[in-house]
């Protein structure tokens, strides 16, 4: 198992070619210290795990592995279907033209679904394609503490778990130089 910086995991991601919306989250506090853990998955491309806390406001470190390259019949359960939380993974636009652009794209999707009946996950998707989003889907997330099915794939991929929990907690003791943990 490698353990990666977090954003490099996010660049396998988004370099990704399959069905970008197909990706299913689960995240929310660490187990113990600092931060968050983020379980991302996707049929053809596996799981990966993140852990990542906040430096300062403008600034968060972490890392990140693959922890399975496949789901299978026990893991996929534990992500969730259709009608829970959203996420995506965006890219920057690169330039003013293409920002142009995206913005009269996005435009023209918001007035069609401000005029015609829709739903959320519809206004959602349409979003996430006129944005060229390279990953999105379902999500489960808890702000205040960890899902059950968090826990349930910390307690399957116990090995990963620990070694990142210690990576991690390496990052924060060299990052943290005053102030309280």
């Amino acid at each position: 198992m490698r353990v990666r910086d977090w954003q490099d995991i996010l660049e396998d991601v988004v370099e990704n070619d399959n069905n970008p919306d197909q990706w299913r989250a689960v995240g929310g506090d660490r187990r113990s210290g600092i931060g968050e853990d983020l379980y991302l998955a996707h049929p053809s491309t596996g799981v990966y795990q993140l852990k990542t806390y906040a430096k300062n406001p403008y600034e968060v470190e972490g890392v990140g592995t693959q922890v399975a390259r496949r789901i299978d019949d026990e893991i996929d359960p534990l992500f969730p279907e259709e009608g829970s939380g959203l996420f995506g993974v965006q890219q920057p636009i690169e330039d003013e033209r293409e920002a142009e652009q995206k913005a009269k794209d996005l435009e023209t999707v918001l007035e069609t679904h401000a005029d015609a009946p829709t739903t959320p996950e519809a206004l959602f998707e349409d979003l996430m394609e006129t944005l060229d989003s390279p990953a999105y889907g379902p999500m489960e997330f808890d702000t205040h503490g960890r899902p059950d099915s968090m826990t349930d794939l910390t307690d399957t991929f116990e090995e990963a778990e620990e070694l990142l929990d210690a990576e991690l907690e390496d990052l924060i003791d060299e990052g943290v130089t005053r102030g309280f943990q």
